[in-house]
């Protein structure tokens, strides 16, 4: 009894660990400049690229490309074109992926107070003199559900930076937001600290979602095709609950689609991992797989 029960213990805690590493993928959107600050940088875009490299750089996240999809889409229609060579690979439409949350955010507070003494040594045209400064900024993060544009957690982080001594006279011209010059100022210390607080926080949150995916389809050995592989952190005895999707349902008020309904048909197995999809057979099922049903991680 004592050996069932230790089988039983280390099994539910493989299953566990195989759901908490795997990868959700998230998207983020540009940040709303809420502040009174003007000049040379593009505050909500600045902030978004920071925190979009922050999840990239935390390895935690299949984090989609948003800020630059203009670009994308206009480079598939110009490969779908008569315009475009027909040679080599070109940009297919159909392959974007959707992410299943949207990281939005809006940069409320991003102030610098400033204070120095008389000037020291001018040298060539370069001034040194002492200076203190002092940074604080703050951002409101938002986790949105893509498929129902609810809010699921909304959280307002901040950061603060101080520096003070002799130093060069600064402008903000000519140094971009996020760069090696930023980063040193006293406003870009701040600003990352919020960044990295944000990305906590989303990291946090994320663990209580459940990872979800779909069949891509089912193969002629009876194999279930799923559309994750170790990219996404999927493993072999990743266990998964299968459902197929049904009617959506809507607000009759607004119209809005706030989720569908899905049989549940059981649970497969993750049988082998590849790079970007895996391979799972049936456990126990109700009715067969088919392409476009339904997966989730068991927590």
């Amino acid at each position: 009894m004592f050996f069932v029960g230790v089988f039983f213990f280390v099994s539910f805690c493989s299953g566990i660990a195989h759901a908490a590493a795997l990868k959700k993928t998230v998207a983020v959107s540009d940040f709303e400049n809420k502040t009174n600050a003007a000049g040379a940088w593009q505050i909500g875009t600045g902030t978004a690229d920071m925190l979009t490299d922050s999840l990239i750089q935390s390895g935690q996240f299949i984090v989609l490309e948003r800020q630059a999809l203009n670009a994308v889409l206009a480079e598939q229609n110009l490969a779908a074109s008569t315009r475009a060579s027909k040679a080599g690979a070109g940009a297919q439409t159909g392959n974007i992926k959707k992410a299943q949350i949207l990281v939005q955010g809006a940069v409320t507070e991003f102030e610098e107070e400033k204070s120095g003494g008389g000037q020291g040594l001018s040298l060539y045209g370069v001034s040194l003199h002492s200076r203190s400064a002092t940074a604080h900024v703050a951002i409101i993060i938002r986790l949105i559900d893509t498929t129902t544009s609810q809010v699921l957690y909304s959280q307002r982080v901040e950061g603060d930076a101080s520096s003070s001594g002799v130093g060069f006279s600064a402008s903000v011209a000519g140094v971009g937001f996020g760069q090696d010059g930023f980063k040193k100022t006293p406003m870009g210390k701040a600003t990352q600290m919020a960044i990295d607080r944000a990305v906590q926080y989303i990291a946090t949150q994320m663990g209580t979602i459940p990872w979800k995916g779909k069949v891509i389809k089912v193969d002629e050995n009876s194999m279930i095709l799923v559309n994750a592989g170790v990219q996404s952190g999927m493993a072999k005895g990743q266990v998964l609950r299968l459902s197929r999707p049904g009617e959506s349902v809507l607000d009759p008020d607004t119209g809005m689609e706030l989720g569908q309904e899905a049989k549940a048909l059981g649970t497969v197995t993750v049988e082998e991992a590849l790079d970007k999809y895996s391979k799972a057979k049936a456990v126990v099922l109700s009715s067969p797989a088919q392409a476009g049903d339904l997966l989730e991680a068991l927590q």
